[in-house]
């Protein structure tokens, strides 16, 4: 990124430090260069300075990021030290994959910085937090694009009472180079195309329409910030612009009580926390329930504790402490319940009317009136109460049936004769009738 991109850019910064940093642009804009050796021999000090890599201890992480934060490495880290945002997004990745990183902490020194590159840095603290628990600690500065990279984190913590926290804005700057173009002689015409194309050149004072235009630019990445800060502390965007977000810079427990910050500790607190608990149980922010050195737990005056042994169990979540600390999720969770619960119970309704057989109406009304049966239980009760009523009317129809009809008695056996005794039978039948023979037989149902 070129030196006068980072400048004209949108800039999350403690003022004294943008101060710093405009000093060295200017000198680049009147067409000098820093004289490194000149600093060094004031300073009495090699400037050398490197973005480290992240250090493991006990298995955890710890990554040390110090100075002004901006999207590359460049002149401005090499005279005041800085942080570059693309080479701690690649720690944070390569300690994510680290078989011997179970944890991390990132270690802040920083008044913030550009705020190019601080949305994305965040969500690579998010990206690792969500497979590894991750803190944030400081013990000097910790704010605006450096909070912004920060907020992301399970927990944010300060060493004690003088810790500067917050600063939490954006700052646009327009350096207006028509003087200087005029000492030296210069006249610039620029042609455009476009109605906002160089609509804040630096070569001419500012115009209504260019501090306008800026003006959109700041209130934008305001937006940005202030919902992120929303959404990782698990507050709303009124309690930021209220309480965390005005550009107020808050010293030791003053962050505790606005809610930037989580507790006191040390580095070796923290590291010995993390590395006793590992990846056994999660780290939850203060905003979900955890307080580490809270507000209540200050010296009076509001000094803090010399010393202070952090604990991140986290606390019981309720329905209550859900609703009392997080009402808005509450509300929004609460909403989505209701709408499930009423579609499960229409659900349950269509599913205990479709087991309904004619007589059993009444029965299939209470079961979908009850709240809790199934269309499994409905079945089984209709199929239970249609046994009975099958049953109670074999038996009213057996109970009705008229006496059965005496039999009559069975005719004696039939004793077949032979032959012989039945054509005698005849003779004698005939003799005594004065009948035929053929009709003796007849008349005998012998023939």
């Amino acid at each position: 990124m070129k030196l006068i991109d980072l400048m004209t850019s949108p800039w999350a910064i403690e003022p004294a430090s943008l101060r710093e940093v405009c000093a060295i642009y200017r000198l680049h804009v009147r067409g000098e260069k820093a004289d490194i050796p000149a600093i060094e021999a004031r300073l009495g000090q090699t400037l050398a300075y490197e973005q480290r890599p992240y250090e493991v201890i006990d298995g955890v992480a710890v990554l040390t990021l110090e100075g002004v934060m901006a999207p590359k490495a460049n002149l401005l880290m090499q005279v005041s030290g800085g942080i570059s945002t693309q080479l701690a997004q690649r720690e944070l990745r390569a300690a994510a994959r680290d078989p011997a990183v179970r944890s991390a902490i990132l270690a802040f020194d920083s008044p913030g910085g550009s705020a190019i590159g601080a949305p994305e840095f965040a969500q690579a603290v998010a990206y690792f937090r969500a497979q590894k628990p991750l803190l944030t600690w400081s013990d000097g500065q910790l704010a605006s694009a450096a909070y912004w990279a920060a907020v992301a984190s399970d927990g944010i913590y300060i060493s004690g009472s003088t810790v500067m926290t917050g600063s939490l804005g954006v700052v646009l700057t327009h350096v207006d180079t028509s003087k200087a173009d005029e000492a030296a002689g210069e006249v610039v015409t620029e042609i455009t195309a476009g109605r906002y194309k160089r609509i804040a050149s630096q070569h001419r004072p500012l115009s209504p329409e260019g501090r306008a235009s800026l003006q959109d630019q700041a209130d934008y990445v305001y937006g940005l910030l202030v919902d992120d800060v929303a959404a990782y502390r698990g507050t709303t965007v009124d309690v930021v612009l209220d309480r965390m977000a005005d550009g107020r810079t808050f010293i030791g427990a003053q962050a505790i009580a606005a809610g930037l910050v989580d507790g006191v500790a040390t580095l070796d607190q923290l590291i010995a926390e993390l590395s006793a608990s590992g990846t056994r149980r999660r780290v939850i922010p203060r905003s979900a329930g955890v307080a580490l050195a809270p507000a209540s737990h200050l010296m009076p005056g509001g000094a803090m504790p010399q010393e202070q042994t952090p604990s991140l169990t986290p606390a019981p979540l309720t329905r209550e402490t859900l609703e009392r600390d997080h009402p808005d999720l509450f509300g929004t969770l609460r909403t989505e319940w209701l709408a499930a619960g009423a579609l499960a119970e229409r659900e349950r309704i269509r599913a205990v009317r479709e087991q309904l057989l004619p007589g059993h109406e009444s029965l299939i009304d209470r079961l979908a009136a009850d709240g809790h049966s199934t269309g499994g239980d409905a079945a089984a009760a209709v199929l239970a109460a249609e046994r009975l009523t099958r049953a109670a009317a074999l038996a009213a129809h057996a109970a009705d049936a008229p006496p059965a009809v005496p039999t009559s008695p069975a005719p004696a056996p039939f004793e077949a004769k032979d032959r012989a005794a039945q054509l005698a039978e005849a003779k004698a039948y005939a003799a005594a009738h004065g009948v035929g023979f053929i009709a003796a037989l007849k008349q005998l149902g012998l023939a």
